[in-house]
């Protein structure tokens, strides 16, 4: 990835004026404006070979993005929030001037680093974060069952329509429940208004499953990088907030560039089942029911359920995970 943004000044400007209003961008404002505020030139520190870091955020994405890239000197930075431009009215019009669209954008944070005289690169970042006390699961992409299957099918991966049937069964799509059908609701014991991973269709089951197990790699950096069509700022590296701080210089982050999270999630673990039981909510299962959780690496599929979007895809990362690639690391080196 290689973009050079237009009108950059403008741009900062207008991101200084979101930054301190309530808009749901903290994190990712916090680090621009830090980034920003740095003197330049800036002399990058050779860390060491991990993933996670305690201290400023934006220092230490700085050093993580630099040592990955074998940059040894900063001579300029600047950094811009894509959320607080992609909602704000003069952002969205400073956006819409320089042709840029990024109401759809995988990338949160746009840097972009002189490192050399005429030497220029802009890389995206994609920021999640946690501000509980322990880390939970992070949602990656939310979609619906035909938005994914469009999604791979559009980059070379193919999907029959069995496929695409189990998967319109899983996500409860209206046409596909138990609940459509008179003779299984009349018999159903669990929830009607979906089938679970066990129950679908066995052909399309099957055939999903050598997808996610022959393609896990393809797949996951689909839904890390290029889980838009078109998106203009594809994210090159992931910075993620793990736990609530009580102290900005001790926040705790995990940082990967995106072809380092998407082997290290292949490494942990490929395509698995975990079983689980529904104990909360309308449709509590029978004692003795249980359900096969799909999932491969640090990426767990469900069915969205929430009231709004009853059919949605949810794609999460696993509570934790920079933890348990850090234990798989110490472990495979050893």
């Amino acid at each position: 990835m290689a973009l050079n943004p237009i009108n950059e000044t403008h741009a900062l400007q207008i991101q200084a004026g979101i930054i301190g209003r309530k808009s749901g961008h903290e994190f990712e404002d916090s680090i621009a404006q830090s980034i920003n505020n740095i003197k330049y030139p800036y002399l990058v520190p050779l860390i060491s070979n991990q993933h996670l870091y305690i201290g400023d955020p934006a220092i230490n994405l700085l050093n993580y993005i630099a040592n990955n890239k074998n940059i040894k000197e900063i001579l300029q930075a600047t950094a811009i929030s894509a959320g607080s431009l992609a909602t704000s009215e003069e952002g969205k019009k400073w956006l819409s001037v320089n042709g840029a669209s990024i109401s759809r954008c995988k990338s949160d944070i746009i840097i972009t680093i002189t490192y050399r005289e005429g030497q220029i690169e802009t890389f995206g970042v994609s920021t999640k974060q946690c501000n509980n006390i322990k880390p939970t699961n992070a949602q990656l992409y939310f979609t619906t069952a035909r938005g994914f299957v469009s999604l791979l099918r559009k980059n070379d991966i193919s999907v029959s329509d069995h496929a695409m049937f189990s998967l319109r069964q899983f996500c409860g799509d209206v046409g596909y429940r138990p609940l459509d059908n008179p003779e299984i609701l009349d018999i159903r014991k669990t929830d009607p208004r979906r089938f679970f991973w066990e129950e679908i269709n066995a052909i399309g089951r099957n055939e999903l499953e050598n997808i996610f197990s022959g393609y896990q790699d393809d797949i996951s950096k689909l839904l890390f990088q290029k889980a838009y069509i078109e998106d203009p700022f594809i994210p090159d590296f992931l910075i993620h907030k793990t736990k609530k701080s009580l102290e900005h210089m001790q926040t705790e982050v995990a940082i990967y560039s995106i072809d380092q999270i998407v082997m290290l999630s292949r490494q942990y673990q490929g395509f698995s089942k975990k079983n689980y039981s529904v104990r909360k909510g309308s449709f509590k299962d029978p004692m003795g029911t249980y359900h096969a959780a799909p999932r491969f690496g640090i990426i767990q599929m469900q069915r969205g359920g929430q009231q709004q979007h009853p059919e949605q895809l949810q794609f999460n990362l696993e509570a934790g995970y920079f933890y348990k690639l850090e234990q798989f690391i110490s472990k495979k080196n050893s």
